[in-house]
């Protein structure tokens, strides 16, 4: 396919440290000399995964499930993105435990309303409902604290409207727990974090780059967390693209996303140290599971940790909606950490 890269016309070569290499940069341009205008199309939908159109829309409230007393709530993200939420208190009166929660993309707040039809169903045409995963919590007696990350539900556009995979997303994270340390009530109260997918790897780079934010965080669930090198792998095979990955890394580059290497969950483990419960897909076909999701898990430092294998290949009918079916070990683990 024609095309205007022309390496001769950088300034310096890559160094060792290039966000991409000499190597990948050269086998990036050939890559798109040989690609077909149909699969550079198949591409090119891989980059909107990280830059979509849309947006989840809050297709239901608390309201929904009678949950009372809630309010809307907003603040900025550490970068001052301004973020929207809502605060619920526990079932019967506030209480002094608090779920800060967060979700996965493309998702919000509420879920995600694939059942309504398009532009949804075109991703996946069923819902997630992440309020009544709130219901659940707040029932056991937990005060929750949810909100819609940058470029999702009701939060601010930042970035050209590209989610980072954590990269950008965990100023969102710290910007919560600064509202949180900052408020008058919720400030006192002991704090759990409730992290799906590009939440909870957005809580990790998190981690990573505050640590002393999080040091009473009494512990931390964390389900879902993304690998996009293995998620690319796995959307790219039956399309028949995946010798394009080199590609790949280029163009969501271009978009102002970030390379497969640079979103490695693994990257950023080290501070994954209070007690974690995980739960994964165990033959996820958006991904290459066990193997990817197990290596990630591996790589968390400590032993007070523990993953949950689902046993299907729906990552989005049966992993987000787990909670929401079998919330008895979740609860368990939270019960033990927080009372």
């Amino acid at each position: 396919m024609e095309n205007q890269i022309n390496l001769a016309g950088m300034e310096h070569q890559p160094t060792a440290t290039a966000r991409m290499s000499k190597e990948l940069l050269e086998a990036a341009k050939k890559q798109i000399d040989e690609i077909s205008a149909e699969d550079y199309a198949k591409i090119m939908g891989m980059v909107n995964v990280c830059k979509r159109e849309w947006r989840s829309i809050l297709h239901k409230t608390p309201d929904d499930y009678g949950m009372a007393n809630w309010e809307d709530i907003y603040f900025p993200a550490d970068d001052g993105v301004p973020l929207s939420g809502w605060y619920i208190p526990a079932k019967g009166g506030e209480s002094n435990k608090l779920i800060i929660f967060n979700h996965a993309l493309p998702m919000s707040r509420a879920g995600f309303q694939g059942h309504m039809g398009m532009p949804w169903a075109g991703f996946t045409d069923i819902e997630i409902d992440f309020v009544y995963q709130m219901k659940i919590l707040t029932d056991a007696g937990y005060n929750v604290l949810a909100y819609d990350l940058r470029n999702h539900g009701q939060s601010g556009t930042a970035n050209g409207g590209v989610s980072g995979i954590g990269q950008l997303e965990w100023r969102d994270c710290v910007g919560a727990k600064k509202y949180v340390d900052n408020h008058p009530r919720l400030g006192k109260m002991k704090v759990a974090l409730f992290n799906q997918c590009l939440g909870a790897i957005s809580q990790w780079i998190a981690l990573d780059k505050q640590p002393e934010l999080f040091t009473n965080v009494q512990c931390f669930l964390s389900p879902l967390v993304p690998d996009m090198g293995a998620i690319f792998q796995a959307f790219t095979e039956p399309l028949g693209v995946s010798q394009y990955l080199d590609l790949l890394d280029f163009e969501l580059l271009k978009a102002g996303g970030f390379t497969r290497r640079e979103m490695d969950p693994k990257k950023y483990v080290k501070n994954v140290t209070m007690p974690l419960l995980m739960w994964q897909v165990k033959h996820d076909s958006w991904t290459k599971n066990p193997e990817t999701d197990q290596a990630t898990f591996d790589a968390i430092p400590g032993n007070n940790k523990e993953l949950i294998w689902i046993d299907s290949t729906l990552r989005f009918k049966d992993g987000y909606n787990y909670f929401g079916r079998t919330p008895e070990k979740a609860l368990a683990f939270l019960d033990k950490y927080m009372n």
